[in-house]
């Protein structure tokens, strides 16, 4: 059996898969946040219980919403205060004597949907994430690709870049990052950047949902707002594509629910790349809110 927890700062959640890939059992407690040893026996006892229920020890994976290890090996994760700045993996694997895998919760969603029935036979998968901000995740043949210290997949914190600012206007303001930095594109490509852009050209206040809304009753300033939304993202993305040249391209995220973004989007990407490259297939994701506790169950699978 595979045990994929989905950890963050409200909750635990632990998915029970097995060997189809098929989720079995769900368990939800709430994030211990002041204890180490009790958000430990937390995990450890979600595990020995899914143990005793199938008579057999499953392998266990995690998602956080962070680092999953420094160069010491600890934890990085702000919302998860009980836990980072720990050995997380080290202890676990301890406790539990077995090997526990953690990763990132944006490489855990991309390996979900690089493990559909539907996406598996693409070799390259990178995930995407549109949502409170903007994140994704690389997979080569089912294994995630983490990287050296375990950024891979941040798009969200690449700049701007030039072509940016012919969709937007020269005189852009570059916005501050929760990074340090200035001009990253989650500013921009967010569920917040969508709506900061509408604020930017039209002095008014309104949510992204407020905007597809007056988008589908035909409006023509949300028309307006939508087409450079995507002529931005198609010149962020574009980088993307020729840095990694996936052979599949899955968005996530509560801006992926709006189907107009993953349709029109490949017409608007081949002027961004160069002539030999190909746009590949653009989907939207398949499992939703379960991809980072799916993510992590698959941690251990092989192809």
């Amino acid at each position: 059996m595979f045990y994929g927890f989905d950890i963050g700062g409200s909750k635990i959640a632990l998915g029970v898969y097995d060997s189809e890939r098929r989720l079995v059992r769900e368990t939800r407690v709430p994030t211990p946040h002041d204890d180490y040893s009790r958000f430990l026996n937390t995990l450890a006892g979600m595990v020995r219980e899914a143990d005793a229920l199938y008579g057999e020890p499953g392998s266990v994976g995690i998602g956080i919403p962070g680092l999953p290890a420094s160069a010491d090996g600890t934890l990085y994760a702000a919302n998860l205060p009980a836990a980072s700045g720990r050995p997380l993996g080290r202890d676990l694997s301890a406790l539990l004597e077995r090997e526990v895998r953690i990763e990132n919760d944006a490489n855990c969603f991309t390996l979900s949907e690089a493990w559909d029935d539907e996406f598996r036979r693409y070799p390259l998968v990178m995930g995407l994430i549109l949502g409170t901000g903007v994140g994704g995740g690389l997979v080569m043949n089912g294994r995630v690709i983490s990287g050296q210290t375990g950024l891979s997949g941040e798009f969200g914190h690449t700049r701007l870049p030039v072509d940016a600012l012919t969709v937007l206007g020269r005189d852009i303001p570059l916005l501050r990052c929760g990074c340090g930095q200035s001009g990253c594109i989650e500013n921009y490509l967010s569920g917040g950047g969508f709506a900061w852009l509408w604020q930017h050209h039209y002095g008014s206040r309104l949510t992204a949902p407020e905007i597809v809304e007056r988008w589908q009753a035909g409006d023509s300033q949300a028309r307006e707002h939508v087409a450079r939304y995507l002529d931005l993202l198609a010149v962020c993305m574009a980088n993307l594509l020729t840095v990694v040249d996936p052979h599949l391209v899955v968005i996530g995220g509560g801006l992926s629910g709006f189907s107009e973004l993953i349709e029109a989007l490949p017409a608007r990407l081949p002027r961004h790349l160069l002539p030999a490259a190909r746009v590949p297939p653009i989907e939207r994701a398949r499992h939703g809110a379960a991809g980072g506790m799916r993510g992590a169950a698959f941690l251990h699978l092989k192809e």
